[in-house]
C-alpha cells in the first residue's frame, strides 16, 4: 500500500471512531497520523515492515498495531466491524439531511432504509412518518436536506481538514478539486471536485471515502462523506474542463456576473474569450469591479515571525525550528514563546528570556546566514500592561502583542486595553486580534477600526494568524487593514515543525483580502525587518 491509501484508511478508521463514540483524543491521533502518512516522503509501509513506523513523531503503539495489520494484511478487521456496527451510508445521510446519526440509524433500520434513494421513496410514499419520532416537520427538513436546499450545517470543516478531505476525493476521481477549498474559504461546507474521468460513477461507488451517492445525472452526481459534507463531482470533456472548473470554483453570484461562459480546455482560455482578466480562485466570492492585483504568494514570504519551542508549548527546539525553517528556503525565523500571563502553558519570564538568548545566539552559530530572532508573544494583562519589562522588551528583535485573557471583555474595554498596548515603543505586531476558535469561539468584541488607526499611528503590524482554527484575521479584516495602507505579516503561529506549513493558510486568507507582497511585512529582506 502506498502512503495515501494508508492515510486514507486512517481517515476513514477515525471518522468511524468518532461515529461510535471513541474519545475525542484517540479520532485527533487517527486522524493526525492521517495527515502525517499523508505528508511523509519515505514509504511508511517499508518503514512499518522494518518497525520504524514510531520514528515517525506522533505513531504511537496502538497506531504502529494498525499500521502492521493494515501492511500485512490490506485491511483493518476493526474497521469493516464498524461499518457494520454504525452504518455510514445512514450516519452520512442523516448528518447531511439534519438528523443525529443514533436517529437516523434507528429510523433505517425501522423503515428498512440505506440509500439516498430509498429514502427519497419513503419520503414519497409517506412512509417517514410510520418511523418514531417523525413528523411533518422533520419530514420537510429531510426532504429538503435530500434537495440541498435547506439550511446549512451549522459546523463546516476547517480549511485545512477540507483540503486533505478534497485533495484525496480529487485523487480518487482523478479530477481537480474546486468550490469553497479552491476558494480558500476559512470554513468549508460542501466540496467540489471536476474530472473528464468516464468511468466516474463506478469510481464514486468504490470510494472508501464517499459513503452514499444522493444525486446522479449523466454529468454530474453529488456524494456524501461519512461527516455529512456534501462533494459535487461534475463530469466534463477535455475541450470543456476550463469552463466546467471555472463554474465548480466561483460562488453562484461570481459565476452568473461572467454571463454565458464558453467551452474551453482551460480557465484561462474562458476568461480571454469572455475578453476579462485571470482572476485568482480566492477572489471569486462576489463580483469584482476591476482587474485584481497580483496578490501574493507562498514564495514571497521571506522568514516566519510567530514560531514557538519547547521553551513554551512547541514540540521542537530552537534548532529544530531554525533547520526546518531553513529548508523551507526562509531567511530568518522569530522564536516567540508565550509569557507567564497566559498561564495555561509555560510561560518564559525575563529570566528564561536571557537563557534562550544564549540557546539561540549558540544556534545561530550553526545555522548562518539564516537568522533565527529572539522575540516573544507578550500577552497583554487584563489591565493593559505588558507582561514582561521594558527593557526586556527593548532587547529582543520581535516584540508581538496577543490577547488569552479577557476575551469577553466589553468593546471600549477591550480596545483601549489592546490600544494601549500597541503603543509601547517595542512592539512590533499585534497577533490573532479577533480571538476567534473557528466553530468554537466567535470573536471578541474588539473594534478593529480603532486598531487599525492605532497601526498606521504607531507602525505596528497585523497579523493573519495561519492556525487552522484561527485564521485571524480573517479575508474580510484583512482588507480592511491593506485598504488602510497597515502592513499585514503572515505568520503560523507553529507549535511544531509541520506547523510552519500553515504558512499556505496564511497566505490563502491574505490573498482572500486583496494582500499584495508590498502589503505583506514578512515578503521583505531580514535587514528591512530589522530596521522597522
Amino acid at each position: 500500500m502506498d502512503n495515501a491509501e494508508i492515510a486514507q484508511t486512517l481517515e476513514s478508521y477515525a471518522a468511524l471512531l468518532d461515529l461510535a463514540g471513541a474519545g475525542y483524543y484517540t479520532v485527533r491521533a487517527y486522524r493526525r497520523a492521517a495527515e502525517l502518512v499523508r505528508e511523509t516522503r519515505a514509504p511508511v509501509a517499508d518503514l512499518t515492515r522494518a518497525g520504524r513506523a514510531r520514528e515517525l513523531r506522533g505513531i504511537g503503539p496502538g497506531i504502529e498495531r494498525r499500521l502492521a495489520e493494515l501492511v500485512e494484511t490490506g485491511k483493518l478487521a476493526e474497521l469493516e466491524e464498524l461499518e457494520r456496527e454504525v452504518e455510514p451510508q445512514l450516519v452520512a445521510l442523516g448528518r447531511l439531511v439534519g438528523l443525529g446519526p443514533q436517529r437516523m440509524v434507528a429510523v433505517g433500520r425501522e423503515l428498512g432504509i440505506r440509500t439516498a434513494d430509498e429514502l427519497r421513496e419513503a419520503a414519497a410514499a409517506g412512509r417517514l412518518r410510520e418511523a418514531r419520532g417523525i413528523g411533518p416537520h422533520t419530514e420537510q427538513k429531510i426532504l429538503a436536506g435530500l434537495a440541498r436546499n435547506g439550511t446549512r450545517r451549522r459546523r463546516g470543516l476547517l480549511l485545512h481538514r477540507a483540503r486533505v478531505l478534497a485533495d484525496s476525493i480529487a485523487a480518487e476521481l482523478g479530477g481537480e478539486v474546486a468550490g469553497e477549498v479552491r476558494r480558500w474559504r476559512d470554513l468549508v461546507f460542501e466540496l467540489a471536485v471536476v474530472t473528464t474521468a468516464p468511468d466516474v460513477l463506478a469510481r464514486l461507488e468504490a470510494s472508501p471515502t464517499l459513503v452514499a451517492v444522493v444525486e446522479r445525472e449523466p454529468d454530474r452526481a453529488v456524494a456524501v462523506t461519512v461527516e455529512g459534507i456534501p462533494v459535487e463531482v461534475v463530469v466534463a470533456s477535455a475541450a470543456s474542463f476550463g469552463t466546467a472548473l471555472l463554474r465548480a470554483t466561483g460562488s453562484p453570484e461570481y459565476v452568473a456576473s461572467l454571463g454565458e461562459l464558453p467551452a474551453a480546455p482551460t480557465e484561462e482560455a474562458v476568461y480571454a474569450q469572455l475578453g476579462r482578466p485571470w482572476v485568482p480562485p480566492e477572489l471569486r466570492e462576489a463580483p469584482l469591479l476591476g482587474p485584481p492585483p497580483r496578490l501574493v504568494e507562498l514564495a514571497d514570504i521571506r522568514g516566519d515571525l510567530h514560531a514557538h519551542t519547547t521553551w513554551s508549548d512547541g514540540k521542537a527546539t530552537v534548532l529544530g525550528m531554525a533547520e526546518a525553517a531553513r529548508e523551507r528556503g526562509y531567511e530568518y525565523l522569530a522564536i516567540c514563546d508565550h509569557t507567564p500571563n497566559v498561564r495555561v502553558v509555560p510561560g518564559l519570564d525575563a529570566d528564561a528570556l536571557r537563557r534562550q538568548a544564549e540557546e539561540i545566539a549558540a544556534v545561530n552559530e550553526v545555522v548562518t546566514p539564516f537568522r533565527v530572532l529572539r522575540g516573544t508573544e507578550c500577552d497583554i494583562r487584563r489591565d493593559g500592561e505588558l507582561d514582561l519589562p521594558g527593557d526586556v522588551l527593548a532587547e529582543l528583535d520581535w516584540v508581538q502583542l496577543s490577547l488569552h485573557a479577557g476575551q469577553r471583555d466589553d468593546e471600549d474595554r477591550l480596545t483601549r486595553k489592546v490600544a494601549e498596548a500597541m503603543r509601547h515603543p517595542a512592539v512590533r505586531c499585534l497577533s490573532h486580534q479577533k480571538g476567534r476558535i473557528i466553530n468554537h469561539r466567535p470573536p471578541n468584541a474588539l473594534r478593529l477600526e480603532t486598531v487599525i488607526e492605532v497601526a498606521l499611528e504607531t507602525g505596528v503590524a497585523i497579523e493573519t494568524n495561519g492556525l487552522p482554527d484561527r485564521l485571524d484575521l480573517r479575508d474580510e479584516e484583512v482588507r480592511q487593514c491593506v485598504e488602510a495602507g497597515v502592513p499585514i505579516v503572515c505568520s503560523t503561529d507553529a507549535h511544531s515543525v509541520r506547523g510552519l506549513g500553515n504558512m499556505r493558510l496564511s497566505v490563502a486568507t491574505a490573498r482572500r483580502g486583496w494582500a499584495t507582497a508590498a502589503n505583506v511585512l514578512n515578503t521583505r529582506s531580514l535587514d528591512e525587518i530589522l530596521r522597522r
